[in-house]
């Protein structure tokens, strides 16, 4: 069964960066819709960014336009979360899933419903 695994969480200070990686080792992810969400403690778990298959189409949730990068090596078949400016309302469990559907540049960020598979996250703490 697919697993994913996610990497390169940290503790950090505002302003600083971390890049994030998503891996499934033994499976190939380039057909696959992947995205990345998060949950802070109390929280929701929310969207954050997505890929789809070949990275021809991105979304990201408001909160991190312009800070955040998502793309994607299909050779290596892994996917990266590229954080820019952390403030502390960033600090949470990020999590990695994928999903085959369908998403356009533009849309809203998928519901989570879309996903199937998912990581066990990785801490992301950002100190003020």
């Amino acid at each position: 069964q697919l697993r994913l695994v996610e990497s390169g969480g940290g503790l950090v200070q505002a302003g600083e960066s971390l890049t994030l990686s998503c891996a499934a080792p033994g499976f190939t992810l380039d057909h696959s819709v992947i995205g990345w969400f998060r949950q802070a403690p109390g929280k929701e778990r929310e969207g954050v960014a997505c890929i789809t298959g070949i990275g021809t189409n991105i979304g990201y949730a408001d909160a991190v336009k312009g800070r955040f990068t998502i793309s994607r090596d299909n050779t290596k078949d892994t996917v990266s979360l590229h954080m820019d400016s952390l403030k502390p309302e960033d600090t949470a469990v990020y999590y990695c899933a994928t999903g085959k559907f369908t998403f356009h540049h533009g849309w809203p960020l998928p519901s989570i419903r879309e996903y199937k598979n998912w990581g066990q996250g990785t801490q992301v703490t950002v100190s003020s």
